[in-house]
């Protein structure tokens, strides 16, 4: 019967015609490029029975300590171990959101990133550019204030910073604001003024006198401490249960993820062993991250400064997926983003079983894996 099918067709031209139109169509849905990284892929090879290693990684994070699993992976050689042949470009950002933009512009294929960025990259995409596959760090982020304020109310009428508007610690800090009865509105309107601004400018601002606090991550919160007198009004993790909550995380573009799992799954491997290594090896850890920051922003942290930093956060691979919906509640309540299905948002897969090679226990994905 397949003979006599064949024959028929070979017997017309225009069946002729139709071979090589299903010829083609099979071959543009087969082959597809991956402008991120230059290379080419095949659905067999998304589908995992081919190498898909990418020629090129693109992955921005912080000069930040809340990034030092980022700043180590790099500066340890943890990640170029573990990504073998595939080229690691980095980018260094002041705040999430100027990353986001560069990941949803197609500039980055990975970033390590606050929870608040990766949701509004992820509601701004309708759920489509990015897959949180791990996290990073737990707390590291606190309110510092002048001396003479005391209470929440000291606070109605002054001006505080953030590092980036919509920004993780922007979002913590308009939300616990407005759960203490102060406007901090989006257009700069309310009960307090909020500055978001580079990290390295609120320190100056704080030292001459222009701003009354900020809201920022490590080591700026310690450095604001160690260096401008300024005192803790919020240290973040009181506000969470255990203390525990999502600072960091490492985001992937979905493009990426589906065409180079490879390239992701080694550099979790990466990731992996940075964290194993920071936790074991803690001196050496802050020696080499504050080294790191120094070859970053020009300025290394005293002794005192780095191990305070350290001391406030905790490095873990796990994304803490259950108090992501409480960063999205925050960032509505405030009014910088609107309420977005997060069921998709996680791809703990390939973080997952990497832990279970190495005997650990699996992260959750508090249910919001997929749609």
């Amino acid at each position: 019967m397949i003979r006599r099918a064949f024959s028929a067709v070979a017997a017309t031209v225009a069946a002729g015609w139709l071979i090589v139109s299903v010829v083609i169509v099979i071959a543009a849905y087969v082959s597809t490029t991956d402008h991120s990284s230059g290379s080419v892929t095949t659905s067999a090879a998304a589908a995992g029975t081919t190498s898909t290693a990418a020629g090129e990684l693109r992955l921005g994070y912080f000069a930040n300590v809340t990034h030092a699993t980022a700043v180590v992976g790099v500066a340890h050689g943890d990640f170029a171990k573990a990504l073998g042949t595939t080229k690691l470009t980095t980018q260094i950002y002041n705040a999430g959101p100027a990353e986001m933009t560069a990941l949803l512009g197609g500039q980055l294929d990975a970033a390590y990133v606050g929870p608040s960025s990766a949701l509004s990259a992820y509601a701004q995409s309708h759920g489509q550019a990015l897959r949180i596959v791990a996290g990073a760090t737990s707390g590291g982020a606190e309110l510092v204030v002048r001396p003479g304020i005391t209470s929440v109310a000291d606070l109605k009428g002054k001006t505080l910073a953030t590092p980036q508007k919509g920004n993780t610690q922007d979002v913590a800090l308009r939300a616990w604001l407005k759960q203490n009865g102060l406007t901090a509105n989006p257009d700069g309107t309310g009960d307090v003024s909020v500055n978001p601004q580079d990290n390295a400018a609120t320190l100056d601002q704080f030292k001459a006198g222009h701003i009354d606090g900020a809201w920022l991550p490590e080591p700026w919160a310690s450095r604001m401490v160690a260096e401008a007198g300024a005192k803790v009004l919020v240290d973040e993790r009181s506000l969470w249960p255990g203390g525990q909550f999502a600072t960091t995380n490492l985001v992937v573009s979905t493009d990426f993820l589906a065409a180079h799992p490879d390239t992701v799954k080694a550099l979790i491997d990466g990731q992996i062993a940075a964290n194993s290594w920071i936790t074991a090896n803690p001196a050496a850890a802050q020696t080499l991250v504050n080294d790191q920051l120094k070859a970053l922003t020009g300025k290394a942290l005293t002794d005192a400064e780095i191990a305070r930093a350290f001391s406030e956060q905790t490095v873990t691979d796990d994304p803490l997926a259950a108090t992501l919906q409480t960063s999205m509640d925050h960032a509505v309540a405030t009014g910088l983003l609107k309420q977005t299905d997060l069921h998709g948002i996680f791809d703990l897969t390939l973080l997952n079983t990497e832990l279970a090679r190495d005997g650990r226990a699996a992260v959750s994905d508090a249910g919001l894996s997929s749609k």
